[in-house]
């Protein structure tokens, strides 16, 4: 699996963990958006973070993640996460709301 893919497969499955797990749902709907924003963003560059040190052992070799541990991997893995950035996005957009996050956004005001 490439660094590319890995990282927009991560991004995709922490939309749909903050949209459709059971209270944390509902917990993440209900914070401004600009704290719902910080809460995706760090939780995207700790999960970039943890790729890029997977590629400095040999996890890295046995999960075929193809990024080295230096500066070139390093540059390679900014553009990973715009490209996790991005499909976290769409997929937050594109993934229907279930009733208690619409409730818990219509009550955040």
């Amino acid at each position: 699996m490439s660094a590319e893919t890995l990282s927009a497969v991560v991004g995709i499955l922490l939309s749909l963990v903050f949209s459709y797990i059971p209270g944390l749902d509902v917990w993440f709907a209900g914070l401004e958006t600009k704290w719902k924003q910080s809460i995706m963003g760090l939780s995207l560059l700790v999960v970039a973070a943890a790729v890029f040190g997977l590629s400095c052992t040999s996890l890295a070799a046995n999960w075929n993640i193809e990024l080295t541990c230096d500066q070139p991997g390093a540059q390679v893995l900014i553009t990973n996460l715009i490209a996790a950035l991005v499909a976290n996005q769409s997929a937050y957009k594109i993934t229907p709301e279930s009733g208690r996050v619409a409730l818990a956004k219509a009550s955040r005001g």
